[in-house]
């Protein structure tokens, strides 16, 4: 029988990615890729292909998802396939049906694991893992239409005391990733609407810019001050901290991503 390797990038470029996976990659017969769950700046297929010596498919969100990866199944079983995925392969629940359709089709499955923006932005936010409540993706506003998911997690997450971590939106087929400033916004928008005083003007957050990347930009400050702050590009990242801080994250936040010393008020 076949087998389908689900190969992580990891964050940033194609040297990312770990000696396992690239000679999983190497020793397959097909490469598929997909660049459409996160956006991955430094990469180049054609330096990506050169790597790996093989060419690399890159496959569509349709392929994924319309087409229940068909293209990708099919050579599975009887060759050995090599998908290489941004960040980690699981991360992005697609995957984890594509792996379940190839078990049901008795394709044998491995996972070679790459440094995903979960870990990525706790690392860099200063906070500490274990408070982190639900995490949740900020998607583009519909016309005449704001989801609220987002603004109820962060919510549900203080009323815990626990911090929360924002996905924001990338639509790749429109080249658009969604930015801190237009993340920010569409909360604001939320709060306006539901005034639970949850995501204020004064409100802290931390905005984290092309985790991975050698210019990585992390920035902790209120709301108000990180809407005009220049993150520069995307991908960016947001995390509302709890509403009491152990006095380590505190400390964090102020030397590592220069928030004010005010913050220090909400360690206990």
């Amino acid at each position: 029988m076949g087998e389908l390797v689900f190969v992580g990038l990891g964050l940033y470029d194609e040297k990312d990615v770990s000696l396992r996976g690239l000679e999983e990659a190497r020793t397959s017969d097909y490469v598929f890729a997909e660049f459409y769950t996160s956006l991955m700046t430094g990469l180049s297929l054609e330096r990506l292909e050169t790597v790996v010596g093989k060419r690399v498919a890159v496959v569509s969100r349709k392929t994924l998802e319309d087409d229940d990866g068909e293209p990708i199944l099919q050579k599975a079983e009887k060759l050995k396939v090599a998908f290489l995925v941004p960040g980690d392969p699981l991360i992005a629940t697609t995957h984890i049906d594509l792996r379940i359709r190839a078990q049901k089709r008795g394709i044998k499955t491995k996972i070679v694991h790459g440094a995903s923006i979960v870990s990525a932005a706790i690392g860099l936010s200063g906070l500490q893992n274990y408070r982190f409540g639900r995490s949740v993706t900020i998607p583009f506003s519909e016309p005449h239409s704001v989801y609220e998911t987002p603004y109820n997690v962060v919510a549900e997450n203080k009323a815990r005391n626990l911090h929360t971590l924002c996905f924001l939106d990338i639509k790749a087929e429109e080249k658009r990733s969604m930015t801190i400033e237009e993340a920010l916004k569409i909360l604001l928008s939320l709060e306006e609407k539901k005034k639970m005083h949850i995501v204020t003007l004064d409100s802290l957050a931390v905005g984290i810019a092309r985790a991975g990347a050698e210019d990585s930009l992390v920035k902790a400050d209120s709301v108000k001050s990180l809407l005009n702050y220049d993150f520069g590009s995307p991908p960016h990242t947001l995390v509302f901290p709890a509403e009491r801080l152990h006095f380590v994250e505190a400390d964090a936040l102020v030397k590592l991503a220069g928030a004010p010393e005010s913050v220090k008020n909400m360690a206990r």
